[in-house]
């Protein structure tokens, strides 16, 4: 069994996965500690993503494949440092370097993310990425299956939501091209290089769906979180050509991922109370069809 995920083991299979690629770990900065443990390097424009779930190896193959892809297609998009074998395991942790964009995150405008989008859209995916279809219900799944610190009642809630949410979406009648998504596609995922165009960045949740995925987050900050102003928002539309919420399975589509993104909170509550409580207001919102004006990014 693989050891806890904190920031020190998070460290020292970074020491040994720079060691083996020659780079120098010393005083790197960790970004994030989630899905995975991202850190910058000091010593190189080097950006290290080490998986916390050790049997991501498949995962973190398809995204490194599908960074050589958008490479060869001069797609704007985070790139993997070259001349590596990729991805590596260390530790009995899957390990990938990529170039750092950027010595600070700035995340770009909803226009260029909307235009990043477009452009990805109009692309061809070739067969030999191997990407699976995009299955929203399998990470439900595996969320409610990983969740602590909830009553029976609110775990019978959550399975019949999802039990419903699943059936709405077999009625959706989507009219968006099938074909290559990001799958996780907000303004989180698109930054600024440093020679200043926007890049896309997180690649691992690439797959085959409908486009639709990858427009509905935004809609969502936008219209029912108020995380993106409506000249943003507007300005997102404009740029990709095309307003979801207009489309009669947009209320579907953002059910599904306001509760993929409150069980992906609800399995990281364990000793932190700031998610602990917005977990649980998430929950609130949910079972009473509260307002979600209130909810905070994480």
């Amino acid at each position: 069994m693989a050891s806890e995920f904190t920031e020190d083991v998070a460290r020292g299979i970074l020491a040994e996965a720079c060691a083996a690629a020659g780079l120098d770990a010393g005083r790197a900065e960790l970004l994030r500690l989630g899905s995975n443990a991202v850190f910058r390097l000091t010593s190189a424009p080097v950006i290290v993503r080490i998986a916390q779930d050790p049997n991501a190896a498949e995962e973190m193959k398809r995204g490194a494949a599908v960074a050589r892809w958008l490479e060869a297609e001069n797609y704007p998009a985070t790139r993997l440092v070259p001349g590596l074998a990729q991805p590596a395991v260390v530790g009995g942790r899957v390990v990938t370097y990529w170039e750092s964009a950027q010595d600070r995150v700035e995340y770009v405008r909803l226009d260029e993310l909307g235009d990043l989008l477009r452009r990805l859209h109009w692309l061809d995916e070739p067969e030999s990425l191997g990407l699976s279809y995009y299955d929203p219900f399998s990470r439900v799944a595996a969320g409610l299956a990983a969740l602590t610190g909830v009553s029976e009642d609110e775990r019978e809630f959550l399975e019949q939501r999802a039990a419903r949410l699943q059936k709405d979406l077999a009625r959706v009648d989507f009219v968006l091209p099938f074909g290559a998504i990001h799958g996780d596609a907000n303004v989180g995922n698109a930054i600024r290089h440093r020679d200043g165009h926007a890049i896309l960045i997180d690649l691992d949740s690439f797959a085959l769906g409908h486009r639709e995925w990858d427009l509905v987050l935004t809609s969502l900050y936008y219209e029912r979180f108020g995380w993106h102003t409506k000249a943003e928002y507007e300005s997102f539309v404009y740029h990709y050509g095309f307003e979801l919420r207009n489309w009669p399975g947009y209320e579907v589509l953002a059910d599904i991922r306001e509760l993929m993104m409150t069980l992906w909170l609800g399995t990281r509550t364990s000793g932190d109370p700031k998610l602990a409580e917005e977990f649980r207001r998430r929950l609130d919102a949910l079972r009473t069809d509260g307002s979600r004006r209130d909810w905070r990014p994480f």
